[in-house]
């Protein structure tokens, strides 16, 4: 059996919870918060941190410093955060899901995500480019 099938998220070592990140980008766009209602929507601005290319932060160690509203996944309760995508293999596996074919644990290929059309590379823009967060919500089925 695969480490992931076996292991629960807080089981698991530093290398294996890292490799459950496909590098799709997405918990990394920037989200805005209706506040009254308390609605989250997703934007198609991420962090000046992300290599578009790659989708990972190009100073992940220093993320949290450099970037205070940063969230590091690992010290957090998962059942707070449904705000990640349904694709995220740290959501699927709370929620006793297995992990999907294009996951690159499953392909053997990081490319994988962006064929399946999962990554945000395509249409993602850099916060550095943009006025205004509202001007870039996008609508997905998280």
């Amino acid at each position: 059996m695969r480490f992931w099938e076996t292991k629960k998220l807080h089981e698991m070592t530093t290398a294996e919870w890292e490799s459950l990140c496909d590098n799709c980008g997405k918990c990394c766009l920037h989200k805005l918060e209706d506040e009254d209602t308390g609605d989250i929507y997703f934007t198609s601005v991420v962090c000046n941190l992300i290599d578009l290319k790659t989708c990972r932060c190009t100073r992940y160690t220093e993320r949290t410093t450099l970037v205070p509203e940063c969230l590091d996944l690992k010290q957090h309760d998962f059942a707070e955060f449904t705000w990640l995508p349904k694709t995220c293999a740290y959501r699927l596996l709370t929620d006793g899901k297995p992990l999907p074919s294009w996951h690159p644990l499953i392909s053997g290929s990081p490319s994988s995500v962006q064929q399946a059309g999962v990554s945000i590379r395509s249409y993602a823009m850099k916060e550095k480019d943009i006025e205004d967060l509202e001007d870039h919500i996008i609508e997905w089925d998280i």
